[in-house]
């Protein structure tokens, strides 16, 4: 009776929502905004609440930790977000609304790289007056260090590797731990001739090179505040705020770092006094206390709870945003886990799957987005309509004789029995779980759902070795572009020179070698559409596999916090807000 019950609130919930979304209150009358906030979907777009003020604290609020606070082990888009109030990396995205956050700008250098014909050879000078938060100099020599330490895959694990695989694609380079050069900085595809020169050789070109060097891997760290895996306990600045404390699982502080000079800082204006972060696993009570006014934001930028959502929507509209993102919600399937080392009893999951009942789950179209036929998003060049399972066609909804045929294919004519992780602390990832297992029962497949916590996902399912040990045969989860090309989207998830025994995000284990020399082919492209013929052809190649199901191109509905000022979405960070440039108001501040 309780699971009934629970089951017709999450409905009704997920009807007014879209009721109040597309201007209407349960009643049926006109939805009138309150004054609180700035207006509905004022964050996107353009700044709601522009303003130069400085003090007070900004307050963030989240049910998910951060993955690390390092800047070379981290995956997570928020995290990502973020670290840029204490870490710099060369260049860096603009502060600007909407497709505009897409360009990259000098941060830590003082200018855009000088690129040799052939591109190859980026060389950058670097801004004078840089500093750590001790006061000493930072320089390029810092910047190679904590490059270096990407190779430290057994110390240094969760983070891209992008970097890796580009400047020493044949893995010759150790790291920086078993490095035996005097100064441990002995990759030879990165110079510093000077302190504030840095030079990048790339074996071959590669024309999303910047974009990697704008991630958080090509921060620089301090060598001789270099604590290798406990690092993230305490990361050294280079940014205008440091760490006064942090506790994995229960928040952090952040306060000024006054040898931060802004002169050298055209990006960051560090309006706040203080940045509080606080982890509470309760997502429905986070959405009352940011409601409450007792926090600003929530930090984990992946929406409210269906209750939340509710709420927020009928009586605080002025402060929602419902914000478009270029996450993609997917299940990979283990490529190396019986029976789905058979592609027939891969493609029977994609036919028995009730696309438009997940949909529902996560909110509906309006709130949580559409249902996702192309492994990539829509504004990723290589999305197409592609539609081979008939997902579309059928509007979301399963075909059970084509699931059972292929059962019958992959020799299952009776089922299987597999294990699928969600994380418990992403918003409706378990409930798609658990509406996922009772579609598959019905074509024979037994599905047991475990939760994790998203925070330990890179040494869980991100090991093949964990996840062999475990049993699981599918993971649940959803992924954002590293930077906006497919390289940026797809080479982590898909090219199987990317697994790795700890932080692997080629969750379904695919070795495909075909590819793999696509993505080459698209990396040596000689135009845009060149590249995004042949990321059309990789998506057609990987859904014809069934090892990678899309089911939503996600959409949030996002509370802004009507104390925030400067509040916009960031393309660059996928929709989320840009929380770098973020303020409270001075005459509401708490």
């Amino acid at each position: 009776m309780s699971n009934g019950f629970s089951k017709r609130r999450l409905a009704a919930g997920a009807a007014l929502v879209v009721a109040a979304l597309v201007g209407t209150t349960a009643c049926g009358g006109s939805d009138d905004e309150d004054s609180a906030g700035a207006g509905y979907n004022a964050g996107i777009g353009k700044v709601a609440n522009a303003s130069k003020d400085k003090g007070g604290t900004l307050r963030f609020i989240g049910k998910q930790d951060f993955d690390s606070t390092d800047p070379q082990r981290a995956y997570y888009g928020m995290t990502w977000d973020f670290m840029r109030f204490y870490t710099r990396t060369l260049v860096t995205y603009d502060t600007k609304p909407g497709v505009a956050s897409n360009k990259l700008v000098p941060d830590l250098a003082a200018a855009p790289a000088t690129v040799s014909k052939d591109g190859k050879t980026y060389e950058y000078k670097l801004r004078d007056g840089l500093t750590w938060e001790d006061g000493s100099k930072l320089t390029s020599k810092d910047i190679k260090y904590g490059i270096e330490r990407i190779w430290a895959g057994d110390v240094i694990t969760g983070g891209p590797q992008y970097l890796k695989s580009v400047l020493d694609p044949k893995g010759e380079y150790k790291g920086p731990y078993k490095d035996k050069t005097a100064d441990r900085l002995g990759l030879k595809a990165i110079e510093t001739p000077d302190d504030q020169t840095i030079i990048f050789k790339l074996p071959k070109p590669n024309v999303d090179f910047e974009q990697m060097l704008a991630m958080p891997s090509g921060s620089p760290v301090k060598q001789e505040k270099d604590t290798k895996a406990k690092y993230t306990q305490r990361p050294f600045s280079s940014g205008p705020y440091k760490f006064q404390s942090y506790d994995a699982g229960k928040g952090a502080v952040l306060v000024r770092n006054d040898k931060w000079d802004p002169k050298t800082d055209p990006i960051r204006p560090a309006l706040p006094d203080k940045i509080t972060v606080t982890i509470n696993k309760n997502q429905a009570e986070n959405d009352k206390r940011l409601m409450d006014g007792d926090y600003d934001l929530d930090i984990n930028g992946t929406g409210m709870s269906m209750s939340g959502r509710t709420t927020a929507i009928t009586d605080h509209k002025s402060s929602v945003d419902n914000m478009p993102t270029d996450f993609v919600r997917y299940v990979a399937l283990i490529t190396a886990a019986k029976p789905f080392d058979n592609e027939h009893c891969r493609k029977a999951v994609f036919y028995g799957t009730n696309f438009a009942a997940l949909q529902k789950t996560r909110g509906g179209e309006v709130a949580a987005g559409e249902i996702a036929n192309s492994v990539f998003p829509k504004a990723i060049k290589g999305h197409s309509d592609y539609d081979p399972y008939g997902v579309l066609a059928r509007k979301g909804k399963p075909d059970a004789a084509k699931a059972k045929a292929e059962l019958k294919e992959c020799g299952k004519p009776n089922g299987f029995s597999t294990k699928i992780t969600a994380r418990n602390n992403q918003p409706g990832e378990v409930e798609a779980a658990t509406a996922l297992q009772e579609q598959l029962k019905k074509i024979g497949i037994s599905l047991s759902v475990d939760p994790l916590d998203g925070a330990e996902s890179s040494s869980i399912t991100g090991s093949p070795t964990v996840v062999k040990k475990r049993g699981y045969g599918m993971t649940m989860s959803g992924w954002g572009p590293d930077f906006p090309s497919g390289q940026g989207f797809g080479q982590p998830l898909w090219d199987s020179r990317f697994i790795a025994e700890n932080g692997n995000y080629n969750e379904a284990q695919l070795r495909d070698k075909a590819v793999d020399k696509a993505f080459d082919d698209a990396i040596a492209a000689k135009t845009p559409e060149e590249a995004a013929q042949i990321y059309t052809d990789m998506n057609k190649r990987i859904l014809d596999q069934a090892v990678w199901m899309p089911f939503i191109y996600e959409k949030n509905i996002s509370w802004r916090g009507p104390n925030l000022t400067n509040v916009y979405s960031s393309a660059a960070y996928s929709g989320r807000y840009d929380y770098v440039s973020l303020g409270v108001k001075q005459d509401e501040k708490k």
